[in-house]
C-alpha cells in the first residue's frame, strides 16, 4: 500500500470514528489523533481555537454540546500526502443532538495533518456550515 492509501483508510477509519464519538459526546479519541506540537488551530463552524490549551477547552465544549449522534459520514472530495503533509477537503454530513435537540447539518471542512513518530496527527481544521 502507498503513503497515500494508507493515510485514506485512517481517515475513513480512525478519523472518521474518532468524529462520531465526538458527536455522542466523547471528545477523548478526537483529541487522542490532533498533535501535541505547534501550531495547531481550529477555524470552527462554531468555535475557533490556537494553541493546545484552547484545543483542550474547545473539544471539552464540544463534548459538552453533542449527544446521540444518529449518522456521521465524511465526503471525501480531494486528498494528498506529500512527505510528512497531508491534507483532506470534503463535506460531514451529521445527525446528532446539538444542545439536546435534533439537527442535521453539513459542513465543508478542511484539514491538514503532520506526521509524527510515524503516526498521523491532525494539524489544523476549518470548517463551515453549507448553506448558512
Amino acid at each position: 500500500m502507498s503513503d497515500r492509501d494508507d493515510f485514506r483508510t485512517w481517515v475513513e477509519t480512525a478519523l472518521r470514528d474518532a468524529e462520531v464519538a465526538l458527536h455522542n459526546g466523547d471528545a477523548a479519541p478526537r483529541r487522542a489523533l490532533w498533535s501535541r506540537g505547534e501550531p495547531v488551530s481550529v477555524l470552527g463552524a462554531w468555535h475557533d481555537a490556537h494553541g493546545q490549551d484552547e484545543l483542550d477547552r474547545l473539544f471539552a465544549a464540544l463534548s459538552r454540546t453533542f449527544s446521540d449522534c444518529m449518522s456521521y459520514a465524511f465526503e471525501l472530495r480531494a486528498y494528498d500526502v506529500v512527505g510528512h503533509m497531508a491534507y483532506t477537503v470534503g463535506l460531514e454530513h451529521t445527525s446528532a443532538r446539538v444542545d439536546g435537540r435534533p439537527r442535521t447539518y453539513t459542513l465543508r471542512a478542511t484539514q491538514i495533518y503532520r506526521r509524527e513518530d510515524g503516526a498521523w496527527r491532525v494539524a489544523h481544521r476549518h470548517a463551515d456550515a453549507v448553506g448558512e
